[in-house]
């Protein structure tokens, strides 16, 4: 049997963005420990069959429909948990996306056009701005409890870029740093704030299948332990650092990518 501290049982979390992919994996693994969970996205066509999906297996789920990049979302967002449960324990910001393409096309490239300025700002909102107003949203509750986690979902290109994935690198590594300084910003008030930087976790129903077996090609070549991670490992990791299990650790950003970011 595991120690207490590494139970979540009855703990309180909001998973943004979590119908499908790596927050479903999160919300899974939160919920089978015990956890209650409100998952949000920002459509019902992920969400319903998830919510169906969990309470059948014994493990019900909150479910609602929000965008995490806008002010107003997330205030009805802290309400509802605040009207389900009375407190919120954590914190998971979980959105995210990207785009492929280069800042201007290069010599030779039958590329069109530049990155734009609306892509630019929606590819920031999406994997940054996203967790400031969730953290901004929760963050007086958090410190008028002396308590509280926040998780923040990264990728290993917040430690290495790469070509074609300017923008998303840069919030990504925003991302780790905003996680760094808000760490220190709330430590006194035992508030902890982390990051978990995923590497190649394909999800089916995102990627479809040709999509999983590309990422599985690409894991053989560029992952040092030959392998794509399954969505249910970082849901452990995230477990971990609900838990008190990781009540000494604030400000980190932990790599979760077979090796990749080192490779």
């Amino acid at each position: 049997m595991l120690p207490g501290e590494y139970s979540v049982e009855n703990k309180t979390v909001i998973v943004t963005g979590a119908a499908r992919g790596i927050g479903k994996g999160i919300a899974r693994v939160l919920a089978e420990a015990g956890a209650r969970v409100m998952v949000t996205s920002l459509t019902n066509r992920y969400l319903d069959p998830l919510a169906e999906e969990m309470a059948s297996e014994g493990h019900p789920i909150e479910t609602l429909t929000a965008d995490a990049t806008n002010s107003e979302d997330w205030a009805r967002t802290i309400q509802h948990a605040m009207d389900r449960w009375g407190h919120i324990d954590v914190l998971v910001n979980n959105l995210g996306d990207a785009i492929r393409r280069t800042l201007v096309p290069l010599p030779g490239s039958t590329d069109g056009e530049p990155i734009s300025d609306d892509e630019w700002r929606s590819v920031l909102d999406i994997n940054l701005t996203e967790a400031f107003k969730g953290c901004r949203a929760v963050g007086s509750h958090f410190l008028e409890r002396r308590k509280g986690k926040v998780i923040n979902i990264s990728a290993f290109a917040a430690r290495k870029g790469s070509p074609e994935m300017l923008v998303y690198s840069v919030a990504k590594a925003g991302l780790s740093r905003m996680t760094q300084t808000l760490a220190l910003e709330w430590a006194p008030y035992g508030v902890n704030v982390n990051c978990i930087a995923p590497g190649l976790f394909p999800d089916e129903v995102t990627s479809g299948p040709e999509g999983v077996a590309a990422s599985r090609e690409r894991a053989s070549r560029l992952v040092p332990l030959g392998r794509v991670g399954e969505l249910r490992e970082v849901g452990l990791l995230a477990l971990y650092l609900a838990s008190d299990a990781s009540n000494y650790m604030t400000g980190e950003t932990l790599y979760l990518d077979g090796g990749m970011s080192h490779a």
